[in-house]
Parts: C-alpha cells; sequence; structure tokens
C-alpha cells in the first residue's frame, strides 16, 4: 500500500510525491570517467495533508535533507513525481514554477549561509516580493514583530544577531509570500537547547495562525515528536516506516526505529538507567554500493535470509501506520518514550 493512498480523493494532499530518486553521478581521474552513482533518495514517496506536520527522521547521510531540496525543487530529480496542490512540478519551467513557490517555502539549517550577508533585513524579507513582482502585503517591521524581532532590526545585517535571531529573520522571509507549505531543513539543529524551544514553539504559533503545513527535517527525536502530526523515519534513502506520531513512538514496528527511540534519554533516571538500550553495529553502508534486499539488514539484529534476497516494501500492517521490513516488531511491544512536550518561554 502506497503512503498516499490514504488521503480522499475529496480532500487531496497538499503536497505528493511518489517514488523519489536522486542519483549523484561519482567521476573519477582526469578524463572525468563515471565511476558509479550515489543513490542518495532511493524511491520515496511523502503525503502532506493541508495544516499538518510530517516529520522526517534518520541518521545523517541518509538522505533527508536532498528529500528537502527535491521537493522544493532547489535540485531536480533523477525519477519520480512530486505533485503541491494537484499540480505536478517537475515539468514547469522557472517561470511557471513563480507562482507555485509562492505556496512553497523552505526554512535552511545554516541561517547564516541562507542570507545574504551584503543585504539588509528589510533587503532580504522585501526579495520574495521582488522576484514574485508584487506588492509587500504588510510592512516588513510588522513581519519581524510576528517573529518574535524588533522593528529597528530592519535596518541591520545578517553578522549582527545570533543564531536564534538569524533563523528567525529566516522563517519571516518564509512566511513574507504567505506559503501553504514550509520545509523545514533541520532548522534547529545549529541552535542551542533553550532557542531551540523557542524557535519550535514559534513554528507552532505561526502554524495556528496561518494554517501552515510542515515539512520538519531533523535528527532529533524530542523535536520533531513536539511538532509533528505524523513521523516518517528514513534510512538510506529510503522510507522504513511512517505513522502519526503517537503510534510511532509509542508502538514502532521497524527495528531501525526502535534503535533510535532507545538513544533518546529519558527525563526520569531510574528509568533511564534500567531499560532497554539497542546498540547497532557497524556503520551507515555507503550510498554509492548499498546492500541487497533490505538496506537495513547489514545492522539489523532480526536479519534473515529473506532479507538480503527480497527488499521489503512499504506496506500497511495498521490503520495509518506503514512499514518496509518482512519481521516487524509486534504492535503490542511498547517503546521507550522520548521527553515529554513542552513549551518553553
Amino acid at each position: 500500500m502506497s503512503p498516499m493512498n490514504s488521503a480522499s480523493p475529496v480532500n487531496p494532499p497538499l503536497l505528493e510525491a511518489r517514488d523519489l530518486v536522486k542519483q549523484f553521478p561519482v567521476r573519477h581521474g582526469l578524463t572525468r570517467r563515471l565511476a558509479g552513482r550515489v543513490r542518495a533518495v532511493d524511491g520515496v514517496s511523502l503525503r502532506v495533508d493541508a495544516g499538518e506536520t510530517l516529520g522526517l527522521v534518520g541518521e545523517s547521510g541518509c538522505g533527508k535533507s536532498t528529500v528537502a531540496r527535491l521537493l522544493t525543487r532547489l535540485i531536480e530529480p533523477t525519477s519520480g513525481t512530486i505533485c503541491v496542490a494537484g499540480r505536478e512540478l517537475s515539468s514547469l519551467s522557472e517561470q511557471l514554477m513563480r507562482p507555485v513557490r509562492r505556496d512553497l517555502q523552505m526554512i535552511f539549517q545554516d541561517p547564516f549561509s541562507s542570507l545574504n550577508p551584503r543585504q539588509t533585513v528589510r533587503q532580504i524579507l522585501t526579495a520574495p516580493y521582488r522576484y514574485q513582482g508584487l506588492t509587500p502585503d504588510e510592512p516588513v517591521e510588522q513581519l519581524l514583530e510576528r517573529v518574535g524581532l524588533r522593528p529597528e532590526h530592519a535596518a541591520r545585517y545578517p553578522y549582527e544577531f545570533s543564531g536564534g535571531q538569524a533563523q528567525r529573520i529566516g522563517i519571516a522571509r518564509a512566511l513574507a509570500l504567505r506559503p501553504r507549505l514550509v520545509v523545514c531543513d533541520e532548522p534547529v539543529t545549529a541552535l542551542d537547547v533553550r532557542v531551540q524551544a523557542q524557535i519550535l514553539n514559534l513554528l507552532k504559533d505561526l502554524q495556528q495562525e496561518y494554517g501552515l503545513a510542515y515539512v520538519f527535517i531533523a535528527h532529533d527525536l524530542g523535536a520533531v515528536r513536539q511538532i509533528s502530526t505524523r513521523v516518517a523515519v528514513m534510512y538510506l534513502g529510503t522510507v522504513v516506516e511512517t505513522a502519526d506520531r503517537d503510534t510511532l513512538y509509542g508502538r514502532a514496528a521497524h527495528p531501525y526505529t526502535h534503535a533510535l527511540l532507545s538513544a533518546v534519554p529519558l527525563p526520569d533516571p531510574d528509568t533511564e538507567r534500567t531499560r532497554e538500550r539497542i546498540v547497532l553495529h557497524g556503520d551507515l553502508p555507503s550510498p554509492l554500493a548499498p546492500p541487497s534486499g533490505c538496506p537495513f539488514r547489514t545492522r539489523c539484529p532480526k536479519a534473515a535470509d529473506r532479507c538480503a534476497a527480497e527488499r521489503p516494501a512499504l506496506h500497511a500492517i495498521a490503520a495509518g501506520h506503514e512499514v518496509a521490513c518482512h519481521y516487524p516488531e509486534p504492535l503490542t511491544r511498547p517503546c521507550a518514550a522520548p521527553v515529554a512536550e513542552e513549551r518553553t518561554s
């Protein structure tokens, strides 16, 4: 069963990606001969409905950021389709993409590298309007106040701000055109813990105010739990499990998801000392030469001969819960839940 099939035809998903593949050529020598292809994304399908947040988690190098750039068409897929509000993007020219970009924006991991150091904040926040040939529908000062900055910050340059303040500028720029969907590529990874909580709270408040949908990418499972409606787990360029937040954190089925959850610290020290911790042996395989069959089999404690011979398809094991595993964990087995949701002022 495809992860998009549960969407009602009456209410189609805001974002629908089917079988996305992205391969990067690897060339060697002076002749730049083709030595192979890195399979950064290998058959990813995702769905995001209006007003919801899809969390995308996994280890570094699993392809999360590549998916973010594919969804926003910053890079082109090798194959697969991406539809936003029912409109397929791969065939659109840059000129035809302009109106689509009003509905589809992105927040980057490193705010300083995404902000032009030679422009003031006012110039940065009015750039989306200039690109679209539009007149700003609200003053820059008002937009800054909505993300927790002061009006006088409009005349400053990015280097004059802290990391958290610079990320708020990036959020303000993403909101300038009133998008319907924002792809957040690890927006809190480079920030300290308290600022992370403030940015997460800001994103949730803006979602409620504007009815935004998010694709929230992170490797911090605590942050993903705080903001997400549904969660998809990636491993080596593929989605291995997807479910609503409470189901995935309480009754995960894929062995890899169990291992990720077991690494999240718990607030109760007694429970933390006595709970089961799953240690994965070996390194993440190279996407240049992924293993046959199941991509997780080289590190999976449950791997069998079938796992090497046959790649498991993402299939439903319960309503809204899909897993790509030949031998999933029983749904009655509880998972250790990460830190509970909190709001920090």
